[in-house]
């Protein structure tokens, strides 16, 4: 399928981000807006088919940005088989990083497992970048720079994003440091601003509740394979379909129902391939994810975020996350690779989603 702007991009206002007013939501990406898991694949897919005869016979290392792309990359290395690595913003006991910044995020720290990259860097032969959107690829130049000057060994690099708003400057910046890029859709972003400033930002806003909810049993399933560490994408792919089987062994579906899945942060790949085997079953499936990403809600008809909830984060419940656009279904199945050991941001999260819906299950892949 091919893709145009209209298909892959809604402007959002950022919120208390003076360095870039606009986000680009894409409500096909299964981040912020709920989407069918299978047409959020699609994309993906579509994305890996532009760069899977480009480089035959060459060794590749897929790197995915978290947190928005942490599940195109993932889907695009699966495709194309090859090795796999996300970037985080959480702690990994006992490694060693690459740190790198994303200067207009709200979250700017990005960092990679040095261990892992030193494992593989001398038997690839090219690191792709997987992100939704490159604008001015200041923060992926940023991290080529580092890589470079930490393993010298003349490395080829390119970028697969979903699209590209790039101006000629760094087009231009990116042709002379003979760095390729792939995407399906370029984009012009020189009005996103005046755009983003033509809405109100009067949605719904709803802050975290610490009402006491009914306890929601937590379902333990093994094999976790963690993306932030390097992994072989088929095997991270017979992985999520282990997953997949287990919880759809331990959770009863029927045809026809609407059911949610629930991602957590950069958690997001395993939500969508359960959500897809979900949709096989002919169920109505929706998949989307919490995040750390503070966007402005609005009652506009064409703005793409209508309802904010704040929540605790999975993962520290001292850091602030969001989920937005809440509607009702059947059932409602958060899935997470958290430890849970605070359950103070499940609590939040579940108590946002028991407003729309009461059967809710809790997947934790350990």
């Amino acid at each position: 399928m091919e893709y145009i702007e209209e298909d892959l991009v809604r402007i959002a206002k950022r919120e208390n981000n003076t360095k870039r007013n606009y986000l680009v939501v894409n409500p096909l990406q299964g981040k912020h807006v709920p989407v069918s898991p299978s047409k959020a694949l699609g994309v993906f897919e579509r994305l890996a088919c532009m760069i899977k005869d480009k480089y035959i016979g060459e060794r590749l290392l897929l790197i995915g940005f978290a947190e928005t792309a942490t599940a195109i990359g993932a889907q695009v290395a699966i495709t194309l088989g090859t090795k796999y690595i996300q970037t985080t913003r959480e702690i990994i006991p006992g490694v060693e990083y690459l740190f790198f910044s994303e200067e207009h995020s709200h979250a700017t720290e990005q960092k990679l497992v040095k261990d892992d990259i030193d494992k593989v860097i001398n038997h690839i032969d090219r690191v792709v970048f997987v992100e939704d959107e490159v604008t001015t690829g200041n923060t992926i130049m940023n991290i080529i720079q580092i890589m470079r000057n930490e393993y010298q060994n003349g490395i080829k690099f390119a970028v697969a994003s979903i699209l590209n708003g790039m101006t000629d400057e760094y087009l231009n910046a990116y042709d002379g440091e003979k760095i390729d890029l792939h995407y399906l859709v370029k984009t012009d972003h020189s009005n996103y601003g005046l755009v983003a400033d033509t809405f109100a930002g009067d949605g719904e806003y709803v802050e975290a509740n610490d009402d006491v909810v009914d306890e929601v049993p937590v379902i333990s399933v093994g094999g976790w394979m963690n993306a932030r560490r390097l992994v072989d994408a088929n095997d991270y792919q017979k992985a999520c379909s282990s997953l997949a089987d287990e919880v759809l062994n331990k959770i009863t579906l029927n045809k026809d129902e609407n059911v949610l899945v629930v991602g957590s942060e950069e958690f997001m790949y395993p939500a969508l391939f359960l959500g897809s085997k979900m949709e096989g079953m002919g169920c109505n499936v929706k998949c989307h994810s919490t995040t750390r990403s503070p966007i402005a809600v609005s009652k506009e008809p064409d703005y793409p975020l209508h309802c904010r909830y704040d929540l605790y984060s999975l993962y520290d419940s001292d850091r602030k996350t969001f989920i937005y656009d809440i509607y009702s279904y059947d059932q409602v199945i958060i899935i997470t690779d958290s430890e849970l050991s605070d359950k103070k941001g499940l609590e939040t999260l579940v108590k946002a989603l028991s407003g729309k819906m009461k059967k809710i299950s809790v997947v934790r892949w350990c």
